[in-house]
């Protein structure tokens, strides 16, 4: 517990101990906090307090380290000689060497915000200014975490240069932290992003064992997939010590693995990439996270060959005018009114000069050389120092102080009575808080003199920026790390990739980018089939089945095509399936149309030659009529076939099956009429039979011809007007083919028009088979008889064809039928009378017609 003693009111708090730390110290109205690694090592120090505090023991000075502090101390030495900003108020710093010590910057953090004074004089209600109000720090991420949690409980803000941790923009964590270099997410992102670019997506993922390296992992397995669609080939860790097995072990799994593109998401990688060289593991493709983008150590002609061509993402350049100079006018005597400020400054001339002062300064070990006069030129030597030219973290911890300043200055502007806080209250300089500055830096918003905008979005990150780099091997050896691109994140468009690919160097022979895929890509045609147990970018290429095509490449499924299309051979676009009907230009249309044609000639030839003769017994015998209408009506058979021929129509479906039915019940009917006539005519020549002749005169049976053709026509009109037959496009007999065919619409319409037909011709066939042993004189029965059953026959054997033959020889079938049944009744009814007529004439008389009389 801290000592109070009363005075005049006022509280008094008095501090139990001290830390003694390295540090530069300037005063001012308020101070800002800077915690900086400017030496790189340090022995353990005492983590408790004592009564004789000492320094701790920090070494191998860092230059990019001191260079970055003493932006910050350029940055409020700026801010104070502008008017515009902060008027009437001067800065002041505290800034702190944690020596990359965790445990020292936990020190650092907790003097920033108790401050060094022994004595605290507090107002009566325990309010007054605090020693600082905000802190800029920390470079690591696994320090920021530590410190950002313990600066989070008293909301006193951390601005991070160099802390890259996705687990930072947590806000239930680490409410007060805020950062103006991008957070990991949006890196990894970005990696993706140049992943997407060149079509790499097999790839190994090579990390080192802390926050800033898990993290990134854990990001890369989440979102590499989704949005690069890629894969890791493996995930290493880096080890923490020196363990030459197991970093030989993971540069084993990279030469083997099929993988040529590495990310390394790391910050230490020396010993890996030496181990690299030992094995001589060339022909892979780096990927270097902002961490050792830019590190100099291996930028040499020794990792030259292995490393050149790397892609790697660098923090965003920045210009600080006037910097240069500032560093230019350092000199230990300036700073002999500041000790701690003086020994960081003369451990930098150390450093430089390769000199030493005397007595050496306490808190590092001793350099050697001779005694340094603090009246050298650093301009004389070759140092990082003065090199202003790739300024980097330099212009995050530029940014950073400017962000609190702008913060500051904006809660200072705020008007009495119109404040953000209870009761409408503003902040007042005397009695400042850390958490009234944390609401300001919330909503900060400004631009530098380089043009890039500064705000925080409400997880504390800034606006993401990117700088792509290559790793350029020049001819003498050496490696020139110059900018290829950059990425930055647009409020439209989301992560924009930009990228100079003609500037890019590639180590490799092609000098262009590599491959690196587990499985090539799957053209047009084929889709992609994962491979069991094994990563999603490992697949094998199936090619699409019938009827479904892929037209993009890498697809994961085959589409099928519309119901009127087909794919293609290669299965890659879909084409018009091939239409299928009976056509008068395919062999079997032509040949069905010959014979048709053929019938429908040879019935002309007969009926000419009946005409001709018309007047012969022959002719005459058994109504010559009837015989006429016969072969007009196997004539229209004939030609009712030519409607079964061609691309189906609405007009032709509805007249085929209608004048096939017509037509052979014209024909079946006069075949009937005349086995009754002969019947008839048989029980005339009987005593008491000629009363039945009279009821089949030529009246009579073309009245009987008529009225069973008109029961026919009654069915087929019935059947067009109740369900027409209609062209429908069949896809079931053929996947890839249309069959055009006329579906009959009433299959009971169909059946009753065949099953008329077939009464009549079985009624025929029973009558003249009866009348086959009839006289001779009067017997045309055996010819009806015989024509009959070849019709009978014909139909019988077509009902189980038809319904077995798919599409068009469904077609064919029919037109078979039709034909074969019309040549039948041609052939059987006027084959042996055209055979008398045109080649036995002498038998073609009357005598020998009514059997007697005999002709040799």
């Amino acid at each position: 517990m801290n000592d109070r003693k009363v005075v005049n009111h006022r509280k008094v708090m008095r501090l139990q101990g001290q830390f003694i730390l390295n540090g530069m110290h300037k005063t001012g109205d308020v101070i800002l906090g800077g915690i900086f690694a400017i030496n790189l090592f340090s022995a353990d120090p005492d983590l408790t307090f004592t009564s004789e505090p000492q320094l701790p023991t920090c070494y191998s000075f860092d230059v990019t380290g001191f260079r970055q502090t003493q932006t910050m101390a350029f940055a409020i030495d700026e801010i104070n000689r502008n008017s515009n900003l902060l008027p009437n108020v001067t800065l002041g710093y505290s800034l702190y060497d944690n020596c990359v010590q965790l445990g020292i910057g936990f020190r650092a953090a907790l003097t920033l915000v108790s401050g060094q004074e022994e004595q605290l004089i507090l107002e009566e209600n325990c309010v007054g200014t605090p020693p600082v109000l905000g802190i800029v720090g920390d470079s690591s991420s696994t320090r920021s975490i530590a410190l950002s949690s313990l600066l989070g409980l008293y909301r006193v803000p951390l601005v991070s240069y160099f802390a890259t941790c996705s687990c930072l923009s947590d806000r239930r964590k680490f409410p007060s932290f805020f950062r103006t270099i991008p957070s990991d997410a949006f890196q990894v992102n970005a990696m993706i992003q140049i992943l997407k670019h060149f079509g790499w997506t097999w790839t190994g993922l090579i990390i080192s064992d802390n926050d800033y390296g898990v993290h990134a992992a854990r990001s890369f397995h989440s979102d590499l997939g989704p949005a690069g669609g890629g894969c890791l080939a493996y995930t290493e860790i880096l080890p923490q010590g020196d363990d030459p097995d197991e970093i030989r072990r993971i540069v084993d799994v990279m030469r083997k693995s099929t993988a040529r593109v590495v990310i390394v998401f790391a910050t230490r990688t020396i010993n890996l990439m030496k181990e690299v060289v030992r094995q001589n593991v060339t022909g892979l493709q780096w990927i270097a996270s902002e961490a050792w983008t830019t590190a100099a150590v291996l930028q040499t002609p020794h990792f030259t060959p292995y490393l050149g061509g790397t892609l790697g993402i660098s923090i965003r350049r920045g210009e600080i005018p006037g910097l240069r100079d500032f560093l230019l006018q350092i000199r230990p005597e300036l700073h002999h009114n500041n000790t701690d400020g003086n020994n960081r400054v003369n451990q930098f001339w150390e450093h430089t000069f390769q000199c030493r002062f005397a007595p050496p300064p306490a808190g590092w070990v001793e350099a050697g050389g001779d005694l340094c006069t603090g009246q050298e030129v650093v301009e004389n030597v070759e140092n990082e120092l003065v090199d202003v030219s790739n300024l980097r973290p330099e212009y995050n911890v530029y940014k950073a102080v400017y962000a609190l300043a702008y913060a500051l200055d904006d809660m200072l502007q705020c008007e009495p009575g119109r404040g953000p806080f209870s009761n409408n209250t503003c902040a007042h300089l005397q009695r400042m808080e850390p958490w009234q500055l944390l609401y300001y830096l919330e909503k900060v918003n400004f631009t530098t003199t380089f043009g890039d905008q500064v705000s925080f979005d409400e997880n504390g990150d800034a606006l993401p920026m990117y700088d792509i780099m290559n790793w350029v091997w020049l001819p003498d050896g050496r490696t020139k790390v110059q900018r290829v691109g950059d990425v930055k994140r647009s409020a439209f468009k989301g992560e924009v990739l930009t990228l100079d690919e003609d500037r890019i160097f590639w180590n490799f022979e092609s000098k262009q980018p590599p491959q690196s895929v587990c499985s090539e890509s799957c053209p047009p045609g084929t889709r992609m089939a994962r491979k069991k147990g094994e990563p999603e970018c490992c697949f094998d290429c199936v090619p699409c089945s019938e009827g479904k095509i892929s037209n993009t490449t890498d697809s994961m499924e085959c589409t099928s095509c519309p119901e009127d299309f087909w794919s293609s051979p290669q299965r890659d676009h879909c084409v018009p399936k091939k239409t299928e009907f009976l056509s008068y230009y395919e062999p079997l249309g032509i040949c069905l149309t010959t014979t048709s044609l053929l019938g429908t000639f040879i019935c002309v030839v007969v009926l000419g030659i009946f005409i001709h003769h018309h007047s012969t017994p022959i002719v005459r015998a058994n109504n010559s009529e009837l015989s006429f209408l016969l072969l007009v009506s196997l004539k229209l058979c004939f030609l009712c076939s030519l409607f079964f021929i061609g691309q189906p129509k609405l007009w032709t479906c509805q007249l085929r099956h209608a004048a096939f039915g017509i037509s052979f019940v014209l024909c079946v009917s006069c075949i009937l009429v005349k086995t009754m006539v002969v019947i008839a005519v048989f029980r005339t020549s009987k005593p008491g039979g000629e009363s039945s002749l009279k009821w089949f005169g030529a009246a009579q049976q073309r009245g009987t011809v008529l009225v069973l053709t008109s029961v026919q026509a009654a069915i087929c009109t019935v059947w067009l007007v109740s369900a027409s037959p209609v062209p429908h496009k069949n896809t079931q007999y053929h996947s890839d083919k249309i069959v055009f065919e006329c579906a009959v619409g009433s299959t009971v319409g169909f059946a009753v028009l065949l099953g008329y037909i077939g009464l009549l011709a079985v009624l025929s066939c029973l009558l003249a088979f009866l009348a086959r042993n009839l006289p001779d004189s009067f017997n045309e029965a055996k010819l009806i008889t015989f024509s009959m059953l070849i019709f009978c026959a014909v139909w019988v054997a077509f009902i189980p064809a038809y319904i077995s033959s798919p599409g068009t020889y469904a077609d064919a079938v029919e037109v078979f039928a039709i034909l074969a049944s019309s040549f039948g009744l041609l052939v059987a009814l006027f084959g042996p009378k055209c055979y008398i007529i045109m080649l036995r004439p002498e038998r073609n008389t009357k005598k020998a017609v009514m059997g007697r009389g005999t002709t040799n």
